[in-house]
């Protein structure tokens, strides 16, 4: 089961985010998102977990804990949307005058 991580500590590691939720069972994946250019974190991160039941154990406990000060969110993770998102603009030329 893939979960959403939001309200993240900007020092959290991927490894803090593992060991947290490795307490509630196995964990496959841990990642904290960081941007691009800076490598600083985002905020916000995904963890997996293959038992669904550990995973629901996980977000009842987890969400709403005080982690280095900020009161983390946790849900089950929205899957991305295939269409690429964006705000609908081709790339192209915009001949409109807004």
């Amino acid at each position: 089961m893939n979960m959403y991580v939001s309200n993240l500590g900007f020092r959290v590691s991927d490894e803090d985010l593992h060991a947290l939720f490795a307490a509630f069972g196995e964990v496959t994946s841990a990642k904290v998102v960081t941007d691009r250019i800076t490598g600083k974190s985002r905020g916000f991160g995904f963890v997996e977990m293959p038992q669904a039941a550990e995973a629901e154990q996980a977000i009842s406990k987890l969400s709403g804990r005080e982690i280095e000060g900020r009161a983390i969110s946790v849900s089950i993770a929205k899957p991305r949307s295939e269409s690429g998102g964006g705000r609908g603009f081709s790339g192209g030329r915009n001949n409109s005058r807004w």
